[in-house]
């Protein structure tokens, strides 16, 4: 069953000059399925400036390379697995860690760590619904929970079994994900940077596939991924086995360090039909392959359910007959399966046999390269609508109630009970943990640090999808300078409705075109990426929701800053805060208003803050630093004191503010802000006074409560242990 279009099966026998058979479409309709092609997003990825100091390695490749000095490199690559997690909650959500962890392997590299981004509907029912909540809102609170306590013991139990420490990530949860989820996974990993796999092929080198079985799970996956969820189809989701890909693991990187193979390829997407098909246009080399080889779980497999299998745990390698000797051996201690499929040719072409009858014979680089799609783009009428929305009439009269709704809601609420599930201290890099700082922090083997984050805020990038990408993107930023780290590089994740749609279309060009103007503006290389379209139900598409990962860097151990506030520290803000209320927790969570202004990042400023945080790290001159984000002021500085065990009393009439209301001053989520604490505060003002930057010393640490004063009289007085017990919800929501 071939999945192409009528135009686009008449352009592969255009180019054929002869019909394709039943093998060979089914073949080029899982290569061609937007999944794999990205036919509908190429032409705007060819825009995204991928070139810098530190790239060895970008976009188009199992993962992007940034060498960090002294012979090292770090990798990283994003991927999701949406379709099959709002199916298979668990297994959908474990392959989708085992499929990120083979393509850092797939570059030589030792995978390091893992990060989750993850999307649900609302498990609370929402706060701001009053009323008793309806049979339906029951029914949806309680699938979504299901959903995500699945997805976290899917990716926890990956990981642990593994040995990959789970490090960070972040969720969100909003009303357009009912029925649904967005599952994110990013890995990191780490080498030498003469082990990374130069990918090379000669005339009669070996083609070699190893590890799992291939059965008929997973088939139909790559294009199950390229259509709207309409329908639960089990069987295009795969079965994880992590303990198969510890050894796989080993055993690829002892034949890297071996020098026992040229070119290596995970298979994910599309099976063996993306593998091959890739593998050959990439090397230049034409491939012979005999399916009959392949180690089939199940009998009587069809050649087509051969090639479109996406049974898990399974690697390519490309060795040549002077290596291969030792590839066997090496596979053979470690117990696992493999077969040599077939050979490099001297032509350029895919040539797949069944018990030595050709069933496929293609150009590689036809298979490889789908027509890319002209997609229509057109703005959204939405957009005015909500622009025009009303602020709450009054400013809500206990102020310290709204705080700690915010910090129960489980978007902003501590991730604690996500994180306790994942081991995240195995291999002993991590330096700092998962709660600890605004991003984790890895120890490199040259005496670096990596700091890595995941970004993504769906409730911004719906109402404007330009800023709310900006927005993450800073955000991202900000997260990876709080711990001490210069961002190097990032990876995108752009996850979107369905391109055929117009409206959603043209959101996802402006998230595109935001990426390129921040990161050019920075000047920092994106260095890979994933695009899924087609995140959409019979209720509809999801918000707009790119996922930024930002990596950084730290050259010297002391720099790393952690959040918590400390005894006897003043606390400075860096940057101004505005009364863009919209996409805020505050309107859409205690309000329940969706729109507004959305919060604008001025390019100049965030550089310019940033850059002036660093270098307050960099002196010694601060004890902690926290961004300020989802919430608003009030809630980064709860979090801060609650990291800390620390109170505060902060006087808001010092905060550099052009807001007329008390709400919009305190949950106001405005870009480009830092909080900081010191113990040497003139010397602190005077670096900020001489970067030019907007800034005021707020306030001081204070033990047992946190305060919030205007003029004289106290807005907010909370003991620390309600702000504690206020931001510890997701565990009781949990269970």
């Amino acid at each position: 069953m071939g999945v192409l279009t009528e135009q686009e099966l008449a352009y592969l026998e255009s180019k054929l000059k002869r019909k394709a058979n039943e093998v060979e479409q089914d073949i080029v309709g899982a290569e061609w399925s937007e999944h794999c092609s990205y036919k509908s997003s190429k032409k705007f990825l060819r825009l995204l400036p991928t070139k810098g100091k530190r790239v060895l390695v970008g976009p188009g490749y199992d993962a992007g390379v940034l060498d960090v000095g002294d012979g090292y490199v770090i990798t990283v690559h994003i991927e999701s697995h949406n379709h099959p997690s709002a199916v298979e909650p668990f297994g959908g959500a474990a392959t989708g860690v085992g499929g990120v962890i083979r393509d850092i392997m797939s570059m030589g590299t030792r995978p390091i760590a893992v990060l989750d981004a993850l999307r649900f509907a609302p498990i609370d029912g929402g706060n701001n619904n009053k009323s008793k909540k309806s049979a339906a809102t029951a029914s949806a609170t309680a699938k979504s929970k299901w959903l995500f306590k699945n997805v976290v013991k899917g990716i926890a139990d990956y990981g642990n079994c593994i040995g990959i420490p789970t490090v960070g990530g972040e969720i969100e949860f909003d009303p357009s994900f009912e029925d649904y989820c967005l599952v994110d996974v990013a890995s990191i990993g780490h080498g030498k940077k003469e082990d990374v796999i130069s990918n090379r092929a000669e005339v009669g080198d070996y083609i070699v596939l190893a590890g799992g079985s291939t059965g008929r799970d997973g088939i139909h996956g790559a294009s199950f991924a390229s259509r709207a969820l309409e329908a639960e189809n089990r069987s295009a989701v795969q079965i994880p086995d992590p303990f198969l890909e510890k050894l796989l693991l080993e055993a690829t990187m002892e034949a890297v360090q071996q020098g026992c193979v040229k070119a290596i390829k995970d298979l994910g997407g599309g099976g063996l039909s993306c593998c091959l098909s890739e593998t050959s246009d990439n090397l230049g080399r034409g491939f012979k392959v005999e399916l009959s080889e392949v180690n089939a779980r199940e009998a009587g497999m069809t050649p087509a359910e051969l090639m479109i299998s996406e049974s898990q745990e399974r690697m390519l390698y490309v060795t040549d007959s002077e290596k291969l000797p030792g590839l066997q051996s090496i596979l053979d201690k470690y117990e696992i399966r493999y077969s040599i499929l077939g050979k490099a040719e001297g032509h350029q072409d895919l040539v797949i046999t069944h018990n030595d009858s050709v069933v496929a014979s293609m150009p590689s680089s036809l298979v490889a390269h789908a027509p890319l799609a002209d997609r229509a783009a057109r703005r959204p009428a939405y957009l005015d609508r909500l622009k025009k929305v009303r602020a709450p009439k009054k400013v809500p009269p206990i102020l310290g109630k709204t705080l700690l709704a915010l910090l129960s809601n489980p978007t902003i609420a501590s991730k604690r009970w996500v994180y306790q599930q994942y081991d995240h201290e195995v291999g002993v890099r991590t330096v700092a943990k998962p709660g600890a700082a605004d991003a984790a922090v890895m120890r490199l083997d040259n005496g670096k640090f990596a700091a890595v984050k995941l970004d993504g805020n769906s409730k911004h990038c719906y109402l404007d999808p330009y800023q709310g990408t900006l927005g993450c993107l800073s955000e991202g930023c900000r997260n990876i300078i709080c711990t001490g780290a210069e961002p190097a590089g990032v990876v995108d994740h752009l996850q979107f409705g369905s391109p055929e749609d117009p409206e959603i279309f043209w959101t996802f060009s402006q998230a595109v075109n935001a990426i390129v103007d921040y990161c050019n503006f920075m000047e920092i290389p994106v260095v890979g990426g994933k695009v899924s379209f087609y995140n959409e139900t019979a209720k509809g598409p999801i918000k707009p929701s790119p996922v930024m990962g930002t990596i950084g860097l730290i050259d010297d151990e002391k720099w790393i800053t952690k959040s918590a506030l400390g005894p006897g520290q003043s606390v400075f803000i860096i940057g101004e805060t505005r009364p863009e209320m919209g996409g805020s927790e505050y309107y859409e969570y205690v309000h329940g208003i969706t729109g507004g202004l959305l919060p604008a990042v001025d390019l100049a400023t965030d550089r310019a803050n940033g850059s002036a945080v660093l270098k307050l790290i960099r002196n010694g001159l601060v004890s902690c630093a926290h961004d300020c984000s989802k919430g608003g002021l009030a809630v980064a500085l709860a979090e801060m004191a609650i990291a800390g065990n620390t109170g505060f009393r902060v006087q808001l009439d010092s905060v550099p503010s052009t807001c007329t209301r008390l709400d919009d001053l305190l949950f106001s989520e405005s870009h480009s802000r830092y909080l900081v604490g010191t113990t040497r505060p003139e010397q602190v003002a005077q670096l900020l006074q001489s970067e030019g930057v907007k800034f005021a010393k707020i306030g001081k640490s204070m033990r047992g409560k946190a305060e919030f004063a205007q003029g004289k009289k106290v807005r907010i007085s909370l003991p620390l242990s309600k702000l504690e017990g206020a931001f510890g919800s997701l565990g009781k929501i949990m269970g």
